[in-house]
């Protein structure tokens, strides 16, 4: 089928895909909270003074570059690919366009003054025209898998280069666009480089209709870590939170990290029978969605946990919410419900569960934890993360369970045999080695 067949199967069923997905959108971008923040701008209608300091600060056309990231997780592989940017050329024009109110205060939070950060115009013909038309990129870079056919197309017929980096596809994506071929073939067929995270991915976007020619493996940026990337001040401020709950350095942390529903119960189950040989042992839960909170705070003390928020913690006081300490030796649980910190509170832990691999499906990424130095355990559903898993897993970088009843054996290791865990997370920071540096071989692919 030709693209322009494809176009207008796409446009006629887009409206009602956004119409009947509108309730859903905005039921969610309530609780999360900042549906209302620049609004307009997903339709293409920008504030004037951002234009301004846009068209002014970047005349030249050939040094626009627009990168597009969806939520948190692209953001920050969008920055590493942004930092490389500048270093390689500061006076890039660089704009950052987001889907979700996160991602959009992570952009604003992180990004160098000098990108200007926006929402992503929805994928509407007209108001991707629009958009177009008022950003003039030279090249257009999209992370990971937000590949919009209206925003492709009209990119192209410009003669604007279009990149697709840190190329993430999982099986069930690619089924889906295998059974669909005749429709996404000509889609992904516009791409002009597709950075791919492994030597494996190479045929598999091949079979998805991108030449090979156009197809790099460059390794992932979102593995590709460096020590001064380490969130040092952040981690100070964490430990003096944790001080300031009479926690002492020596005591041994499980931290339960991107948590989905049930889980936090499910490790607490753990934690408690645990606390029988460690009985200092602390309980750290960071919940994959913080809106989650209430019912985090819920399950847990249900299952007799006494949960601390984090928001309701002062840093470097031993005062909180009102609340009592804990008294010496009762097991301390404390739910993060603040957003941004996951990868300063790996660095506290002394065992990490990845969550969503337990009672979800897919799991969360294992690499931050990883490259954190600390021992990590998953449960069975890592479908997401098959090749990285298949990578630890090969040199024993890590732990992986076959269910629930094999959690607290498996943490309950870790933390009896100290230095066997010590190797197990220097064998999988070793593995993850070869990620260095992709974020600045993906600029030398796209940039020439």
């Amino acid at each position: 089928m030709k693209l322009r067949q494809v176009l207008l199967i796409y446009n006629l069923l887009l409206p009602l895909a956004l119409v009947f997905g509108l309730p859903r959108y905005l039921i969610k971008a309530i609780r999360r909270g900042g549906a209302r923040d620049n609004f307009a701008q997903r339709f293409g209608r920008y504030d004037q003074t951002v234009l301004d300091r846009w068209q002014q600060e970047n005349e030249n056309s050939d040094k626009r570059i627009w990168i597009h990231a969806v939520s948190v997780g692209e953001v920050l592989v969008a920055l590493k690919v942004i930092h490389s940017l500048l270093d390689e050329d500061a006076g890039r024009g660089l704009i950052l366009s987001t889907t979700t109110p996160t991602g959009y205060r992570l952009a604003k939070d992180e990004c160098p003054e000098s990108v200007c950060v926006i929402y992503n115009p929805v994928d509407l013909p007209w108001v991707v025209r629009g958009a177009l038309d008022k950003i003039c990129p030279g090249h257009l870079i999209l992370v990971e898998a937000e590949v919009w056919p209206n925003l492709v197309s009209q990119a192209k017929r410009r003669g604007v280069s279009v990149s697709l980096v840190n190329a993430r596809l999982s099986e069930r994506s690619e089924r889906r666009f295998q059974k669909f071929g005749v429709l996404t073939r000509p889609l992904f067929g516009m791409l002009d480089h597709v950075c791919v995270q492994f030597e494996r991915d190479v045929k598999r976007w091949q079979g998805l209709g991108v030449e090979l020619q156009r197809i790099y493996e460059v390794g992932s940026i979102k593995y590709d870590e460096g020590e001064k990337e380490k969130p040092v001040a952040q981690i100070a401020e964490m430990e003096s939170l944790l001080r300031g709950l009479g926690i002492r350095s020596c005591q041994p942390v499980l931290l339960a990290g991107s948590t989905h529903a049930g889980e936090e119960a499910l490790i607490g189950n753990a934690y408690r029978a645990l606390c029988e040989l460690w009985p200092d042992l602390v309980y750290i839960v960071v919940p994959r969605h913080v809106e989650r909170s209430t019912e985090v705070v819920k399950d847990l003390e249900s299952i007799g946990l006494t949960p601390h928020l984090r928001s309701e913690q002062r840093v470097g006081s031993r005062v909180n919410d009102g609340a009592e300490l804990p008294e010496a030796g009762k097991p301390l649980c404390l739910v993060v419900n603040t957003t941004g910190e996951l990868r300063a509170w790996y660095h506290l832990a002394s065992v990490v569960v990845v969550g969503k691999s337990f009672l979800g499906k897919g799991g969360q990424n294992p690499v931050e934890p990883v490259m954190a130095g600390k021992a990590v355990v998953t449960g069975p559903h890592m479908e997401n993360f098959k090749a990285v898993m298949e990578q630890l897993l090969q040199v024993k970088g890590l732990l992986q369970v076959s269910g629930e009843d094999r959690l607290s054996p498996a943490i309950r290791a870790v933390l009896e045999n100290t230095d066997e865990s010590d190797l197990m997370a220097e064998r999988g920071r070793e593995a993850l080695d070869r990620h260095r540096g992709a974020a600045r071989r993906t600029v030398k692919v796209i940039c020439g």
